[in-house]
């Protein structure tokens, strides 16, 4: 739902989503797996509608190692065992298979990260940035950036550079998100999709600059994810939608703490007294343990840096860190409003129409605090916490596979269906330097 590249107009990160048609119940067992059943479903067709997430966008970038890990990959391999099919991505060549460029971490030195990007064997075709085209069937309809009310705008199609990569030169700025989702002869549908309605707003620290970073109106976004919801069910097909999750849960705003701060201050100057922050209010104060520092920040080389005046970046009223750096408080409420309420939605729509609801919300706070998951120790701790990426906001493979555990479990408990879960010890978290 990220990071400061070249891309941030168009990605604030991002979900999943996929489509199933009801058929299971006509389904002979002798077509599936002895021990393994559809239950009430029918996994022959699967897609998944989503965001950045649903893609497998990764480390501040959408590239081949990440596509073929994304959740929904991890989901559809597991179907094959209760009659799922093929399962189509619009991957990167391996000549191109950095993508659209990504980071790597070079160096890490006493916690301090060194990031590096990945500039080699993209598959950027111009000079704006626009990526290679993909032809052919595409299954993981994911794209980095979507959100909940572009997906009715077709303009949007050509603002951002992973839809447009998908449609036709005709398509292009004429076929909304929501167009292009259907028609699919889907049996079986994710969907995740929201979360880049609250995150663009709390990724530029409560600053709305364009359509990527405002809040979406709650009605809108109820209205619109139930024009959504209905176009993949038209057909009487099952599914599993999936909850936003809270935006603070994430390292983006739990690595960069005023508390690390202020010692990082004191051990240059003991005299250091406070942080000051300027909120969006437009007033300056000092900040305390409830204002959450962007995780850019922690390279931007502006803190303490001192000003024509002499007064040190953030650490004089007169000099404060800037509104966009930081989600304040105020800001933080404002935002969790919205997720329950977008949460409501998605909840009370998934129940009318019989759906799987995958709580990511609750699990991923969850991971926030810690979890030993097929014994392997997974949190949110930056870099070193395996479910995170170095964009702070996306997973890591190995988060992938937790977060399609999530959804397996979700559309088990849901369709009587014995989906096996994914052995997450087979995936890696964030890879670090030889």
């Amino acid at each position: 739902m990220v990071g400061e590249s070249h891309m941030k107009k168009y990605i604030l990160n991002s979900f999943l989503a996929a489509v199933v048609l009801f058929a299971a119940s006509c389904k002979p067992e002798i077509d599936t797996v002895v021990g393994n059943s559809a239950g009430q479903a029918n996994f022959s067709k699967y897609i998944a509608v989503g965001n950045s997430l649903t893609s497998g966008f990764a480390d501040g970038g959408l590239y081949l190692e990440g596509q073929k890990v994304a959740y929904p990959n991890l989901i559809a391999a597991q179907m094959t065992t209760v009659g799922g099919g093929s399962f189509t991505s619009p991957f990167f060549t391996d000549a191109q298979a950095n993508g659209s460029g990504y980071l790597t971490l070079s160096a890490l030195v006493n916690g301090s990260p060194t990031l590096i990007p990945v500039t080699n064997n993209l598959a950027v075709r111009d000079a704006s940035g626009r990526l290679t085209k993909y032809t052919g069937e595409v299954q993981n309809l994911g794209i980095p950036g979507m959100r909940v009310d572009l997906a009715f705008a077709a303009p949007f199609g050509a603002a951002n550079p992973y839809l447009e990569r998908l449609l036709t030169d005709t398509q292009v700025g004429t076929v909304s998100y929501f167009q292009f989702i259907q028609g699919r002869s889907h049996t079986f549908f994710s969907l995740w999709l929201g979360n880049n309605d609250a995150l663009g707003y709390a990724t530029n620290g409560g600053v709305t600059t364009d359509a990527t970073n405002v809040l979406t109106d709650k009605s809108t976004f109820a209205l619109l994810y139930s024009n959504l919801v209905n176009a993949l069910t038209a057909g009487g097909q099952k599914g599993v939608v999936a909850t936003i999750p809270d935006v603070t849960s994430i390292p983006y705003f739990n690595t960069v703490t005023v508390a690390a701060l202020l010692n990082a201050a004191k051990a240059i100057n003991p005299a250091a007294a406070a942080i000051y922050i300027q909120t969006g209010a437009g007033a300056v104060r000092t900040a305390t343990a409830e204002d959450l520092i962007r995780l850019p920040f922690q390279s931007a080389g502006l803190f303490g840096v001192p000003n024509a005046s002499g007064l040190p970046y953030g650490l004089h009223p007169l000099n404060p860190i800037a509104n966009n750096w930081v989600l304040d408080k105020d800001e933080i409420i404002k935002v969790k409003d919205y997720v329950i309420s977008y949460n409501s939605t998605i909840k009370s729509l998934a129940d009318s129409k019989g759906l799987a609801i995958a709580d990511t919300y609750s699990y991923l706070n969850q991971v926030k605090t810690g979890l030993v998951i097929q014994g392997v120790g997974i949190n949110s701790a930056f870099i070193t916490g395996g479910a995170f990426s170095l964009d702070g906001v996306h997973l890591t493979p190995r988060g992938n596979a937790v977060i399609a555990n999530v959804f397996i479990d979700a559309i088990n408990g849901k369709y009587g269906s014995n989906i096996p879960t994914v052995d997450i010890t087979q995936y890696r978290g964030v890879k670090f330097p030889n």
